[in-house]
């Protein structure tokens, strides 16, 4: 049970997350929020490896935290983009549906075949996914338009991946995975930005403290993610991690008062119960 309630405080914290990113990137580049998340992530997440006392991971383990966090950054920049330009309650459970599947299929494989029920939920996933991607035209008809989930699922490939490499990388130790993974994205990010797109923090003093406390509350799912695996089952984890929609369309129905159409609440509704279905 200690498991299940980390998987779902990572989920809530993960959805206030991406509110959070979505708002601050309509206001500013995508690059300039994830830029200021990541590091303020990063700076409050630095005392702890040295407060726990925890021994430096091997340079395999740095290396494979490197590669979560390079993931998991891509992840974020397509998931925060998509959710700039559409609606952030679409955006995130297209995206949640294929992190989720990624894991379990992993989990599969490593830790035994996990059962009917979260393979019914695999086909509830792919309907959910069709709904959620045919929204209502200008005429009201409903058109399937496969663009508009094109960012959300780059976006779950890479979170998916992410899950995956940082349950592996922190089966001993909790901090120190953290802080690699979050450091290389951090300077990868940043040097990309300084080479190749230093325009995109004209807009940066607007929504710094609002990208800040992004970071800050991602940095804190990451943390009850990594705990819960310690103690559970990757898929379980996982999945339960993904529910972060949930929050993400609470919050943006009742701040923004967004519109969803009919086929696409059925669809958020379909993908939300597709991610218990597979955790059963």
């Amino acid at each position: 049970m200690l498991s299940v309630t980390f998987g779902l405080l990572a989920a809530t914290f993960w959805g206030a997350a991406d509110f959070l990113g979505g708002m601050a990137t309509r206001r500013a580049n995508v690059y300039a929020v994830v830029l200021i998340s990541e590091f303020s992530g990063l700076a409050m997440l630095l005392p702890f490896p040295f407060l726990y006392r925890e021994s430096l991971p091997s340079v395999n383990t740095l290396l494979l935290c490197g590669l979560a966090g390079l993931l998991g950054t891509l992840g974020i920049l397509a998931l925060y983009y998509s959710m700039s330009i559409r609606k952030m309650s679409v955006a995130g459970p297209v995206s949640a549906l294929l992190a989720a599947v990624i894991p379990v299929l992993v989990s599969s494989f490593t830790e035994g075949f996990p059962g009917a029920l979260k393979f019914a939920g695999f086909g509830m996933a792919l309907l959910a996914i069709w709904l959620i991607s045919a929204g209502e035209g200008e005429d009201g008809s409903r058109r399937f338009r496969l663009g508009e989930i094109g960012l959300p699922l780059l976006a779950g490939i890479g979170f998916g991946f992410y899950l995956v490499i940082i349950h592996a990388a922190s089966q001993e130790d909790t901090f120190w995975p953290l802080v690699a993974s979050r450091t290389f994205s951090s300077l990868l990010l940043a040097a990309y930005i300084l080479l190749f797109n230093r325009q995109s923090l004209h807009k940066l003093p607007q929504v710094r403290w609002q990208a800040a406390l992004t970071g800050f509350v991602d940095i804190g799912a990451n943390l009850f993610y990594v705990l819960g695996g310690q103690l559970g089952r990757l898929d379980v984890i996982a999945v339960l991690g993904s529910l972060y929609p949930g929050p993400t369309v609470l919050l943006a129905w009742f701040l923004l008062k967004e519109r969803i159409s009919r086929p696409q609440a059925l669809g958020i509704l379909l993908a939300l119960t597709a991610i218990v279905l597979i955790t059963l």
